[in-house]
C-alpha cells in the first residue's frame, strides 16, 4: 500500500520570513514550476502582509494539492534570523489529516536543527518507505491515513443545520454538475466548510471538483474555468459580483444560498426535491445518526434515482436518454426537467 500512496507525494518547499519582515521562497525538493510557486506563496499567510496567521492551509491548483503549515520560530534555535516560516508540501491527492501530521514532523526538525536536511531526509523516507520514524519529534505513517477518513473528515449535520432544507439545492447542484462559489472571510470556515460538500454525491467519490482557498487572480481563474463544475471558496467579498463564476452562490457567514439567474431552470424544485430535502433533513437533525450514516442515507437514495435512470436510458436506442423519451413518461414537469439535465451530467443523455 506504501509504493503507491507515497507516489502521490511530489514535493517539499521552505518559505522562510526573516527578522527584516522579508518573505522568501528558501528552499525546495525536488522542484515546484514557477506558476504554481507564485500561487503557493500567495497562499502562505506570510506573504498577506501579516493580516491573519493561518497554521494550516489546503487547496488545489492546476490538479495538484498543496498543504501549508505556518510556524512560529519562539525559543531560542539555530533559526535566529527567522522568524516564521512555512512547510509547504505538494500532492497528487487530497488528504488534509495526512499532510498535516507530515508537515508537523518536519517544522519540529526544521526548528531544532536550522537546515532543510533533516526535512529532505524524512521526506525521502516517508517516499520510499511510507514512513519517518525520530524519537524526539515523532513518528508519521502514510498507512494511519486511509483516504476514506480524509473523505468523512466534514460535518454534513453541520451543513444541514446550517442551511437546513436549502441544503437540497447544494445536492443538486453537485448531482447537476454545476459550479458552486462559497464565501467566507475566514479562511478557516471556508476549509472547514467546501470539504464537505462532495461527500452529497458519495457514488462519485470526487474531491477533484473542491477548489477550497481560491484567489480573483487571472491564473487561479483561468484553471477554475477548465472544470466543468466544481466548489471554489473565496475569501474576497468581490467574489460576490463574479456571475460569470458560479450558478450557485453560498454566503457562508449569513448562511444566504442564491441560484444564478441562468442556473434557474436547470436548478428548478419540485416534489422530488422535496422528497430528497426532506430525507437529508431527517436523517441530519437525527441524534442517533453519525455523519457516515447521513451520507449513507443520502447515498443510498442517490443510488435509486441514478438506477431509475440507468433503466430509463436502457430502454431508449443506444442506451441514452431523450427528451421525448422523458415526456412519453408523464413526470411532473420539474422532475422530468431535473432528470434530463442529470441525464447529461452522468453522460446519459443523446445530444
Amino acid at each position: 500500500m506504501a509504493t503507491t500512496e507515497t507516489q502521490f507525494m511530489l514535493s517539499v518547499g521552505l518559505i522562510e520570513k526573516d527578522v527584516n519582515g522579508d518573505t522568501l521562497w528558501v528552499w525546495c525538493y525536488p522542484s515546484v514550476g514557477s506558476e504554481l510557486r507564485q500561487v503557493l506563496l500567495s497562499k502562505c499567510c506570510l506573504t498577506q502582509d501579516g493580516r491573519n496567521f493561518h497554521t494550516f492551509v489546503f487547496g488545489q491548483f492546476c490538479r495538484t494539492w498543496y498543504y501549508i503549515t505556518t510556524a512560529e520560530v519562539q525559543e531560542p534555535t539555530a533559526l535566529n534570523k527567522v522568524t516564521h516560516f512555512s512547510i509547504v508540501v505538494t500532492a497528487k491527492d487530497f488528504n488534509p489529516e495526512k499532510y498535516a501530521a507530515l508537515s508537523r514532523i518536519l517544522c519540529r526538525m526544521y526548528i531544532k536543527h536550522g537546515s532543510p536536511v533533516k526535512m529532505m531526509e524524512a521526506y525521502i523516507a516517508v517516499l520510499t518507505k511510507g514512513i519517518c520514524q525520530s524519537d524526539e519529534n515523532g513518528s508519521f505513517l502514510i498507512k494511519d491515513h486511509d483516504v476514506r477518513k480524509a473523505y468523512l473528515a466534514g460535518s454534513v449535520k453541520d451543513v444541514v443545520s446550517q442551511f437546513g432544507m436549502e441544503t437540497i439545492i447544494l445536492y443538486t447542484a453537485l448531482m447537476l454538475k454545476k459550479r458552486i462559489v462559497v464565501h467566507h472571510p475566514r479562511i478557516e470556515a471556508l476549509l472547514e466548510f467546501t470539504r464537505v460538500l462532495p461527500a452529497l454525491t458519495w457514488h462519485r467519490k470526487d474531491w477533484s471538483i473542491l477548489h477550497p482557498y481560491v484567489h480573483l487572480t487571472d491564473a487561479e481563474l483561468e484553471d477554475l474555468k477548465k472544470c466543468p463544475g466544481y466548489i471554489a471558496g473565496f475569501v474576497d467579498p468581490d467574489v460576490s459580483n463574479r456571475s460569470d463564476l458560479f450558478d450557485v452562490f453560498v454566503n457562508l457567514s449569513d448562511s444566504v444560498i442564491t441560484v444564478s439567474q441562468s442556473a434557474k431552470e436547470a436548478m428548478a424544485m419540485g416534489k422530488l426535491h422535496k422528497e430528497i430535502g426532506q430525507l437529508i433533513v431527517q436523517s441530519a437533525e437525527d441524534p442517533e445518526r453519525s455523519d457516515s450514516q447521513v451520507i449513507k442515507d443520502i447515498s443510498v437514495k442517490t443510488k435509486e434515482i441514478l438506477a431509475n435512470l440507468v433503466a430509463l436510458a436502457n430502454e431508449c436506442e443506444d442506451s441514452k436518454i431523450t427528451l421525448e423519451g422523458l415526456k412519453q413518461r408523464h413526470f411532473p414537469p420539474a422532475t422530468e426537467n431535473f432528470l434530463f439535465h442529470l441525464a447529461a451530467a452522468e453522460q446519459l443523455l443523446r445530444i
